[in-house]
């Protein structure tokens, strides 16, 4: 499991972005760009960090979107599409930042240049199968907008249980796929789309910053770990108040599991379950993971940090090497998220509880299950056979399992669905 918003920012120029937003200009020199209008999702990969970006190409004009930087549908100055190169460019605070490439069928890749630093940047189209039917984009009202849910509903009479997945760490969308990474897995999709099969409606959701969720990124510093659970909790107290829906749960995946956890006890969940959810507080998995990355200095300069944080105390001064980790914008989520600990969460809620992990998970380990499990006596406990993090089979060396995570065209793990509804029929009623 990684840090929710661990991502690097392009420079402080866009840290200003929102006070610059009235000097939009005029786009110029616009070619027809009919072969590649629409939305493309991708990231500029700066010093090995991927930034994710948005671009949306119309007939007469293109857009960008930097959700962790709050610049959302800021105009292009001018696109050029000659056969396949693509060029586009920005103005922002006098300065010209541009994006010089190539298009190959539904991928655009090129280099991303401003004051005079070039990084690799791609775009990946998205595809028209996951396009949002209008019959089930639902409209949720949250404290600062209106969050955008997938419903997926059974064929047949209702009324039907429904569960509101909340995906993982990073800008994930609701199909479970991050555009931090490289291709997509579509996890979250099959969930849903496997579960109505059996008769179990489902709402999934791109998270802040992400997808149909672009207009609710506000600027990195203001985000906090409480706005993903009144997310979830809205969803909820929709849903149960909806005569199609006899029971209404959450679903949550790996950091969605905590989310879930606090966010079934706002909205009195009917049912929690939690698949691949750690059972520690998150400064224990980011240590766990530092040990092995980090040299001794810059180890015990992580838990010093740590530690100033669990007290809600910022870190000034951060070495350059674990900026991307604990810069000063990130501080604030970091530290909100730090107030939750998952098994006094999980001892907190009354109704049924399913923890679920797969045992060739190489991110969060079938310990962390236990762990839940041991918390909440109650909660029935199922570990998926070959399963790995993004709930597909995988095999067991490290390469070959994270090949799976750009594999849509995996199945989810045997096992998987059969346990989520067997635990639904016997211990909801």
């Amino acid at each position: 499991m990684r840090l929710g918003i661990v991502f690097s920012l392009i420079a402080s120029v866009f840290l200003s972005l929102t006070a610059c937003s009235k000097e939009k200009e005029e786009a110029s020199e616009m070619g027809s760009l009919g072969n590649i209008e629409g939305v493309w999702e991708g990231t500029i990969n700066i010093s090995n960090q991927p930034l994710p970006i948005i671009v949306e190409f119309e007939a007469d004009k293109g857009m960008i979107s930097i959700p962790l930087q709050g610049l959302n549908d800021y105009p292009l100055t001018s696109v050029k599409l000659t056969e396949s190169d693509l060029f586009f460019n920005m103005n922002i605070q006098g300065q010209k930042l541009t994006f010089d490439g190539k298009v190959e069928q539904e991928k655009i890749t090129g280099t991303f240049t401003q004051q005079g630093q070039a990084f690799p940047f791609e775009l990946v189209k998205g595809s028209k199968e996951e396009e949002v039917e209008k019959d089930r984009l639902v409209e949720v009202k949250v404290k600062d907008g209106i969050i955008f849910s997938q419903l997926e509903i059974p064929q047949g009479e209702g009324p039907f249980p429904l569960m509101v997945i909340i995906a993982g760490s990073g800008p994930t969308d609701r199909n479970g796929n991050s555009i931090a990474l490289p291709g997509k897995n579509n996890s979250l999709k099959m969930l849903a789309e496997d579960l109505a099969v059996e008769g179990v409606a489902t709402l999934r959701y791109d998270k802040r910053g992400v997808g149909n969720n672009t207009g609710l990124a506000g600027k990195e510093e203001d985000l906090r770990f409480e706005q993903y659970i009144d997310d979830a909790a809205a969803l909820v107290q929709f849903a149960k108040v909806d005569e199609r829906f006899s029971k209404v749960g959450i679903i949550g995946h790996s950091e969605g599991s905590l989310i879930g956890m606090v966010a079934s006890q706002k909205a009195d969940a009917d049912m929690f379950i939690s698949i691949a959810g750690a059972g520690r507080p998150i400064d224990q998995v980011l240590l766990e993971q530092l040990q092995t990355q980090l040299p001794p200095n810059l180890l015990e300069e992580s838990i010093d940090i740590l530690e100033s944080l669990k007290k809600g105390e910022q870190v000034k001064t951060v070495s350059p090497e674990l900026q991307s980790i604990f810069r000063s914008s990130v501080q604030p989520y970091v530290i909100s998220w730090l107030k939750y600990d998952p098994l006094e969460q999980l001892q907190k809620f009354n109704g049924p509880v399913l923890l679920v992990n797969g045992n060739l998970d190489i991110q969060v380990p079938v310990k962390d299950a236990e762990l839940l499990h041991q918390a909440n006596k109650d909660s029935d406990l199922l570990i998926v056979d070959k399963m790995n993090h993004i709930l597909k089979e995988a095999p067991s060396d490290r390469e070959g399992n994270i090949a799976t995570y750009s594999d849509p065209n995996l199945p989810l793990a045997k096992g998987l669905i059969d346990g989520i509804v067997e635990f639904l029929q016997e211990r909801v009623k």
